[in-house]
């Protein structure tokens, strides 16, 4: 088995919860890297919200290394390959040493990073008021810090495929529909072939 495996990054309600409801539309199997730290806030005792998430995010990668959520999903993701799945995304990948983890076991993996300016992020944090996110300007900007000081803007500047979030629902879904059906067209193509690496940029 050849399987596609898709890694999302962008920063705070950029879009990647759309993304993964698209791809699994698609049929792609979604492992989400906050439900490791989610898993983890629960573990110590902490409740589940943006600081506790912040603090558990920072403390793991001191503690096991800056891979050390990616290697929790590398687990994850071979026990979904042993379930018989052959599409997967990893949702929220913050930096260049998961990343580097990630094509360490798949040289192939693919990174599409998701792009909104601040002010629209900001208005879909409020609107859909997860657990774990930020409920004013301030808190929103102060996670902005945090996720860009783990390496998350690095990861978007080095990824294979960028992504406008800006449009209205529909357009966007669509654009995130129309960026998949490629990937898995070219990698029908690919198995069992040499395949030569491109990097298109949406926008």
């Amino acid at each position: 088995m050849n399987p596609l495996i898709i890694g999302t990054t962008g920063l705070p309600s950029s879009g990647k919860g759309l993304f993964c409801e698209v791809a699994e539309n698609l049929g792609f199997n979604v492992l989400v890297m906050g439900d490791v730290i989610r898993e983890e806030c629960i573990k110590r005792g902490l409740p589940v919200n943006r600081e506790s998430s912040d603090i558990v995010m920072l403390a793991l990668r001191k503690e096991r290394g800056l891979d050390a959520v990616a290697s929790i999903t590398l687990d994850w993701i071979h026990d979904t390959l042993k379930q018989g799945e052959a599409k997967i995304i990893i949702d929220g990948i913050r930096s260049v040493a998961e990343v580097e983890a990630f094509r360490s076991e798949f040289p192939d993996f693919t990174v599409i990073a998701l792009h909104a300016d601040p002010k629209t992020r900001l208005q879909r944090a409020l609107h859909r008021r997860r657990q774990d996110d930020a409920f004013s300007a301030k808190a929103f900007l102060k996670r902005d810090q945090i996720e860009l000081e783990v390496g998350i803007g690095d990861v978007i500047a080095m990824s294979d495929i960028l992504i406008s979030t800006k449009d209205q629902l529909e357009k966007t879904s669509n654009k995130f529909a129309q960026v998949l059906n490629t990937i898995m067209d070219r990698h029908s193509l690919s198995v069992g072939t040499v395949e030569t690496t491109q990097k298109p940029r949406s926008t």
